[in-house]
């Protein structure tokens, strides 16, 4: 049997939303052919919030009349709007003389764990995908969706369409997952605060796991997570542009042919969040059960909190701005003496080449404080620090930032 080279495509709401934007899919598709791959199509639903045929617009058509409406009927509903991207598409694919078949989730061999709007997938047997690629067809599958073991049929959550791709091109052990989007590929800065902001040719998978994490619009953390385990190569790119995106891979796939001892430069991208609320906690005297107790009240009230600071007598956090309320009342339960600090961003450089380079905090600050940007509070991990600033400084940081590190020509290694 001759192995089938295999390409898997998705393609966000926008892409899919228009006549003339599924043209451009149908170009990808025809190009990815020429080239010799069988391509399998993960769509995700037309549009955004308030088109016809998004998931808000038809999870706020029950919502809005039953807001009580159960978890598993919202499932229900939520998953239409990717069955009418499929059956819209594979039609347009075969009015071009390319036959396509539509598969939901459940058709493609998603399996779930039951978890309704939240759901993991647990396996993919991907029989019917197989079947459609061997007799030449184009299948386009229904990205966010699955079904657990006793029939129920479960959304992903954010990102799912994504993680069906990524999953898809594992179980079908394809050459490559190309995820198309609103923009040419993973930015250095979000082009939308900063014009200098560039396209990152290459970029690994923890660098781009964590980008996401600290607030970038990239691919979701869960798609890169199982790309990563199954060392499959990612591209991120745009349908109706010619270049060639942004490739995720392994460090040592990066590395391949490179002898310097310099190694990797120590920052690939820069990520932002904004609408953050800065706790600072005070005792007189450290008391560690009721800083625990802090903690555990928190996490109990569903509330994540971030760059977190213990000192002696000094606990500090942020919390997303919604949250504030919430994290105040507790604290007041406690009988404890509280700060806040408003309108707060959080900007973080990211990259897998500063465990290596010394200074890179010492660089960050010296630049920010040369701008005479305040630092609220600071965190770091292996390949990422970030830093508590104040809203109205962020366009500024971010801008520093991404010229003290050069991203602008990021082919240079510090």
């Amino acid at each position: 049997m001759i192995k089938l080279k295999i390409i898997v495509q998705k393609y966000g709401g926008t892409s899919v939303s228009t006549p003339e934007k599924r043209e451009l899919i149908i170009d990808r598709v025809v190009e990815a052919r020429k080239k010799g791959f069988q391509v399998a199509v993960v769509v995700s639903a037309m549009g955004r919030n308030g088109d016809p045929y998004a998931t808000d617009t038809l999870k706020s058509l029950v919502l809005q009349e039953y807001p009580d409406v159960p978890v598993r009927e919202l499932d229900l509903i939520m998953s239409c709007g990717e069955i009418i991207s499929a059956t819209v598409l594979a039609a347009s694919l075969g009015n071009k003389g390319i036959v396509s078949r539509a598969l939901t989730g459940l058709q493609a061999g998603f399996v779930t764990d039951g978890c309704y709007s939240e759901a993991e997938v647990v396996d993919c047997r991907p029989e019917k995908v197989l079947d459609s690629l061997d007799k030449g067809e184009v299948p386009v599958i229904t990205g966010f969706q699955g079904m657990d073991s006793s029939g129920e049929l479960n959304t992903l959550g954010r990102g799912g369409s994504d993680t069906t791709a990524v999953i898809l091109g594992a179980a079908l052990k394809a050459e490559m997952v190309e995820i198309y989007t609103d923009v040419s590929g993973i930015m250095t800065a979000d082009p939308v605060i900063l014009k200098e902001a560039r396209v990152i040719e290459q970029i690994t998978y923890g660098e781009v796991c964590q980008l996401a994490y600290e607030g970038a619009k990239v691919i979701h953390p869960r798609a890169v997570e199982v790309a990563m385990r199954n060392n499959i190569n990612v591209v991120v790119r745009s349908p109706g542009d010619s270049a060639p995106g942004t490739l995720i891979t392994g460090e040592s796939s990066m590395l391949d042919g490179s002898y310097s001892t310099r190694g990797r430069r120590a920052v690939t991208g820069i990520a932002h969040s904004v609408n953050l609320v800065q706790f600072l906690i005070e005792f007189d005297n450290p008391d560690s059960l009721k800083e625990l107790e802090i903690f555990q009240q928190i996490g109990e009230a569903n509330v994540n909190i971030d760059l977190i600071g213990v000192f002696p007598n000094v606990k500090a956090f942020t919390v997303k701005e919604e949250h504030c309320a919430k994290v105040e009342e507790i604290l007041r339960s406690l009988g404890l003496t509280y700060r806040i600090e408003t309108d707060c961003a959080k900007v973080s450089v990211v990259g897998v080449g500063m465990h290596s380079i010394p200074g890179v905090m010492a660089k960050v600050v010296r630049a920010l404080n040369q701008q005479n940007i305040k630092i609220l509070q600071s965190g770091d991990s292996n390949i990422t620090i970030s830093l508590l600033v104040k809203k109205n400084d962020l366009n500024r940081a971010v801008k520093v930032l991404h010229d003290t590190f050069n991203l602008d020509n990021i082919q240079n290694v510090d």
